[in-house]
């Protein structure tokens, strides 16, 4: 019975999904249609699509996962999240709409030496995405073998199968409707799982918080279980925060509307829908240790990636009844649907970064005919996706939200501190978007190369989990430092021209 119900709501979900695809497909032929929906998605659409980006699998189930096994230190993960997305609202949304065309590089090359900075924002853009989609690949395998019993390596080639088909043939219109599908299903399990677990507690959140403590203790909701050392936890906290603005899957999702206004509004929406998520993550987590068990979640999984899943089943009546198998099998179909959501967006983002800023502005001086972009992107896409599916297959039993906070870690490192500086400071130049992106990308992966996730804790040399309090400094630093290693008077000049378009619109790709 839950192989049947498992297997007849993915199977539902993913047909809706290819239905959609085909319906983009016919209506993508251009870059303006592949890259950016030919910005045809309102603010309010953009806004859902944006949350269904946002809240990945280490959203629904490596935090809840955290959570569950580590209390209050996994919830700051929740905070983290939602805190940056100010940073987006406030200092990137509306200036990136305005003054670039497809990607990250767009805004980068406009003021500086065109090859050189979209030859390093590319090279950024993939590392990030790579290390986004592995958390995804691995989300997805534990969730398939949990419900269908197949294998994980099997699971996770199903997965980046559909992602291809998904970006190769829809294009960013496909990967819109897909969030936005994905997102009102994720809201909708997420608060029906959330009510069903305060439904114990007669809706008394001191009642319900009283009762983990008094089952776990009450140092389960206070900072130390996961992080030891405070600063492992502020050096985390800098990366989530910071990082948000410097994801090329999130900010090429501004290119979709027709103007700023819309790319506001859309932030704002996206903003309600999440804050309302990260903060039901709270009920998940803790609901799970609670009623299912830390001991149990670990059994399905030892990163705790299973929690969210094994409470619905729980919550509907247990392993075995009608009611548990379908609650396990909707929540887990819901989770199936946040990861080909999200695996899309970072794929379109990875193929529009190479296609886009290397193939087509820097091997082809921006040469190349709408046709042959499109089919260099689809090609890139479908490499991207090989690639996914190895490196998910071997970094089987990782924690997804730890692996994703990583990913915060180099995009808060390597994109942000040059994405601000080419927007607020005259003196930035292509010698400064050089070394700001190398140090922020060599110092964000170094460092968690010989920090303790990788060597373990005993033989690391740098001892904190998430590099963020030392890499990103370290980005803003290589950036300003190299922008005075030369002048660049045509960066200068052109300073007042991007300030213009940033600011009013005036210009923008429309």
């Amino acid at each position: 019975m839950k192989i049947n119900l498992a297997f007849t709501l993915f199977s539902i979900i993913v047909l809706i999904t290819l239905i959609i695809t085909y319906w983009a497909a016919k209506r993508t032929k251009t870059t303006s249609e592949f890259y950016a929906a030919g910005r045809s998605i309102t603010g309010v659409q953009n806004g859902i699509a944006v949350a269904g980006d946002y809240m990945s699998a280490a959203s629904f189930l490596g935090i809840a996962g955290l959570i569950c096994l580590y209390g209050y230190d996994g919830f700051m993960y929740s905070v983290g999240w939602l805190v940056a997305y100010l940073t987006v609202l406030l200092v990137v949304a509306e200036p990136l709409r305005n003054s670039g065309k497809y990607t990250m590089a767009d805004v980068l090359a406009y003021r500086m030496n065109n090859k050189t900075v979209r030859s390093v924002a590319a090279l950024s853009t993939l590392t990030v995405s790579l290390f986004y989609m592995i958390a995804q690949m691995v989300g997805s395998g534990n969730l398939i073998k949990l419900l269908l019993g197949w294998k994980y390596e099997t699971a996770v080639v199903v997965i980046g199968i559909l992602m291809v088909l998904y970006v190769v043939f829809g294009g960013m219109l496909a990967t819109t409707w897909v969030q936005i599908i994905k997102a009102i299903l994720l809201m909708t399990g997420t608060i029906v799982l959330s009510i069903a677990v305060l439904a114990h507690f007669d809706f008394s959140l001191v009642k319900f918080m009283g009762a983990v403590s008094q089952k776990f203790g009450q140092s389960f909701l206070e900072p130390g279980n996961l992080y030891k050392n405070p600063w492992d936890q502020i050096s985390l906290g800098i990366a989530l925060i910071f990082g948000t603005a410097g994801l090329p899957h999130i900010l090429v999702r501004f290119y979709t509307v027709p103007n700023a206004k819309e790319a506001r509004k859309s932030v704002v929406i996206a903003m309600l829908i999440i804050g309302t998520f990260y903060i039901l993550t709270t009920f998940l987590g803790f609901g799970a240790a609670y009623f299912v068990g830390q001991d149990v979640v670990k059994s399905f999984d030892k990163g705790g990636n299973m929690a969210a899943p094994l409470l619905a089943q729980y919550i509907g009546g247990g392993p075995g009844t009608l009611g548990g198998e379908f609650f396990l099998a909707f929540i887990a179909a819901v989770a199936f649907a946040t990861i080909l959501a999200v695996v899309a967006g970072l794929t379109i983002s990875a193929s529009s970064a190479f296609a886009h800023d290397f193939y087509t502005n820097v091997l082809r001086g921006g040469k190349a005919s709408e046709a042959e972009q499109v089919k260099v992107a689809r090609l890139t896409a479908l490499t991207v996706g090989i690639l996914s599916i190895l490196i998910g297959i071997l970094a089987k039993g990782m924690n997804v939200a730890h692996l994703v906070a990583l990913a915060f870690a180099v995009a808060s490192s390597a994109n942000l501190p040059v994405i601000v500086l080419s927007m607020f400071w005259k003196r930035f130049n292509t010698a400064g978007v050089v070394t700001g992106i190398l140090t922020g990308l060599i110092a964000s992966v170094g460092l968690v190369m010989i920090g303790p996730d990788v060597m373990g804790k005993e033989a690391a040399i740098f001892p904190l989990k998430n590099p963020g309090i030392v890499s990103v400094p370290l980005g803003f630093l290589g950036a300003i430092l190299g922008s005075y290693l030369k002048v660049e008077k045509a960066a200068e000049e052109k300073f007042a021209e991007l300030s213009v378009r940033a600011n009013t619109g005036l210009g923008a790709e429309m």
